[in-house]
């Protein structure tokens, strides 16, 4: 007879399922963290020292695994890949080199086409590594170095199912990649050269060069000029500020917010100058300097635009919506 059970005691199954996969996971990890020793700093000197590429390999779930932990080296400073091993016997073998490192991870050591690359692997010259839970196996016996894994316990209901053992795998090969990257002291400057898409990297990486207005696109009148050309100037280009030159000096600024608060004092825009009006001496950046410390100037100015000078000369003009836009943040 099916029981019949209420959603809310359904809830509580479900959560409580759930809750003992966290709990089973996390005792596999523990497992592992006490279990790990010599071998372990075994293969990360075989990585520090490798002068080619650590070139990661596995079949199904362990191959999901080992392209994310080579992703994750590479982008913490040490080049790495994944090789496909149905697709390395096939030709892909070919990308490997006699001074790269190659990591092949396989919980039973016993998986076809993992057992396969061995020789030629062997052939090639790389030295090899293991990653097992079977220190019996092919794999084990086939490699220069091992990385064994206590027995661990699946966390789905039928302890079949790749769940702990992957997570174990995936937490080990995070462990190597950080001892590497801090062993050979990758810092944010590096990490923003790996990834420039990301916050960090755009603020390490733009600079006000990257991102200002300059040559037509810049907004400029001379020194006496009418604010009519001024005010031209200024809604033609858009900026929110116009800078007042003599040749490439500058003289000062004038912001829409300027233009807002003179109107209302009966401006004369055919017969005043621009130079009753600007603002001398303005606050200024220079091209080289990274756009996130600009923002963070202009945040703390109560700014929108500012002019940027090269070697004492105007060089352009820099927004904080172009920063913004840009996906930096201060």
């Amino acid at each position: 007879m099916t029981e019949t059970i209420t959603n809310d005691q359904l809830k509580q199954r479900v959560l409580a399922d759930a809750r003992e996969v966290f709990d089973s996971e996390i005792a596999a990890l523990e497992k592992m963290k006490d279990y790990l020793n010599g071998d372990f700093f075994e293969v990360f000197s075989m990585v520090v020292s490798c002068t080619g590429k650590i070139v990661y390999s596995g079949m199904g779930k362990s191959g999901h695994i080992a392209r994310k932990i080579a992703a994750t080296m590479a982008s913490l400073g040490k080049a790495a890949v994944f090789m496909h091993p149905a697709e390395a016997l096939h030709g892909d073998l070919g990308t490997l080199e006699r001074n790269d490192l190659v990591i092949l991870i396989s919980n039973s050591g016993e998986s076809e086409e993992i057992i396969r690359l061995l020789p030629s692997i062997k052939l090639i010259g790389c030295q090899t590594v293991g990653i097992t839970n079977n220190p019996e196996s092919t794999l084990a016996k086939g490699v220069n170095q091992t990385i064994v894994f206590p027995d661990i316990e699946e966390a789905c209901q039928l302890k079949l199912a790749p769940t702990s053992t992957t997570t174990v795998t995936l937490v080990l090969g995070d462990a190597l990649s950080v001892s590497v990257s801090k062993y050979l002291q990758f810092n944010q400057q590096n990490f923003a050269v790996y990834h420039p898409a990301g916050s960090l990297g755009k603020k390490l990486i733009y600079t006000v060069k990257d991102l200002m207005h300059s040559d037509e696109a810049d907004a400029r009148v001379t020194s006496g000029s009418t604010m009519k050309d001024t005010i031209i100037e200024m809604s033609g280009k858009a900026l929110g500020i116009v800078n007042v030159v003599e040749g490439t000096q500058l003289m000062g600024v004038f912001t829409d917010g300027d233009l807002r608060k003179y109107l209302a004092r009966s401006l004369d825009v055919y017969g005043d100058r621009i130079d009753d009006y600007m603002t001398e001496n303005p606050v200024v950046v220079k091209d080289t300097d990274l756009a996130v410390d600009a923002l963070t100037l202009m945040n703390q100015r109560g700014i929108s635009a500012l002019p940027v000078m090269r070697d004492g000369v105007l060089a352009g003009t820099i927004r904080i919506n172009d920063i913004t836009l840009a996906g930096i943040v201060g």
